[in-house]
C-alpha cells in the first residue's frame, strides 16, 4: 500500500518543519538573528490513466486522468532577512545597521565573513573586535587615553582623546551587501560566508546608495515573532498528527485485508 510511504514523507517533512521553528524560538533573543521558514514540494506522481490520452477509437480524450502523488519533500530552509527592531543599549561599541548590509569580519586565517550583530568589543590592543575576538574590518584601533568613542551614521570612528580638543578620526567601518542574502552560508556565532548563491560581495560604506546606515548605542533584535512561531508550531504538530493517523488507518486496512484471506 502506498499510503504508508506517502504519510511517512509527510511526517518527516513536518518533523523538519518543527525543527526549524524550534531553532527560531531558541534564538528569539539572539542579536540580529533572522528567522527561517521550511519550504516543501510535492513528490512525483504515478499516472494510472493519463489525461489527454484517447479513451476510444473515435478520438475521445480523457479530460482529467488518474494521478496519485507519492508524498512531499523539503526543498529549502529560507532565511527571512527582514530587519529586526533596534534596541537602545547605551554602549558606545554597540552598533546596529539600519537597512541593508553586513559588517566585515576578518577571521584568524585571513578569511572574510559577515555579520549584522554589532555587539563589538575592544581587544587588549584597542582594536574593535567581535565577541570572539575577530577583527572588524578594516581593523580600527582606538588610541590609549580615549575617553569617548563616537561612531557616526557613515561608520566613521571618532576618538575623543585626553588632551586633544578635537576628535581624532581613526577610520571608517567597511560594509558589504549581497544580491541574495538568503544564499549566504550560516556559520553560527552570528557569522555568514559568501557562496555562489549569494552573489559576489559588493563592498562599500554605510550611507552610500544601496547601503544602510549605522546607529551607535543600538543593537538589532531578532526578527522572530513569538505569536507567529507558536501558531506555525501548532499547525505543524497537527499536520504531523494527521499523517500519523493516516499511517494508523493504512495499517488497519492492511490488517483487514490480511484477515480476509
Amino acid at each position: 500500500m502506498r499510503v504508508l510511504s506517502i504519510a511517512s514523507t509527510g511526517m518527516m517533512a513536518q518533523q523538519m518543519n518543527v525543527e526549524v521553528i524550534s531553532n527560531n524560538i531558541a534564538n528569539i533573543n539572539t542579536t540580529a538573528f533572522k528567522r527561517s521558514r521550511a519550504e516543501f514540494q510535492d513528490l512525483m506522481y504515478q499516472a494510472e490513466k493519463r489525461q489527454g490520452s484517447q479513451s476510444t477509437d473515435s478520438g475521445t480524450i480523457v479530460p482529467t486522468g488518474v494521478e496519485v502523488g507519492l508524498g512531499v519533500r523539503p526543498t529549502s530552509v529560507n532565511r527571512i532577512n527582514t530587519t529586526g527592531n533596534l534596541t537602545s543599549t547605551g554602549n558606545e561599541l554597540d552598533l546596529a545597521i539600519e537597512g541593508r548590509g553586513y559588517f566585515n569580519v576578518t577571521q584568524p586565517g585571513g578569511d572574510t565573513v559577515y555579520t549584522r550583530a554589532g555587539s563589538f568589543k575592544l581587544s587588549p590592543e584597542g582594536t574593535i573586535v567581535t565577541a570572539d575576538g575577530f577583527t572588524v574590518a578594516p581593523g580600527i584601533t582606538v588610541p590609549q587615553g580615549t575617553r569617548e568613542v563616537v561612531i557616526n551614521r557613515s561608520g566613521e570612528v571618532l576618538a575623543y582623546v585626553d588632551g586633544k580638543p578635537q576628535p581624532v578620526n581613526q577610520g571608517q567601518l567597511a560594509m558589504t551587501v549581497f544580491v541574495n542574502d538568503s544564499g549566504l552560508e550560516a556559520l553560527g556565532d552570528n557569522l555568514f560566508r559568501a557562496t555562489p548563491a549569494s552573489g559576489e560581495p559588493q563592498e562599500g560604506l554605510a550611507g552610500q546608495a544601496g547601503f544602510g546606515t549605522i546607529r551607535q548605542k543600538y543593537l538589532e533584535s531578532s526578527n522572530v515573532n513569538v505569536v507567529q512561531e507558536i501558531t506555525e508550531l501548532i499547525s505543524a504538530q497537527r499536520a504531523y498528527e494527521m499523517n500519523a493517523k493516516v499511517i494508523e488507518a493504512g495499517d488497519q486496512m492492511a490488517s483487514t485485508m490480511t484477515n480476509m484471506r
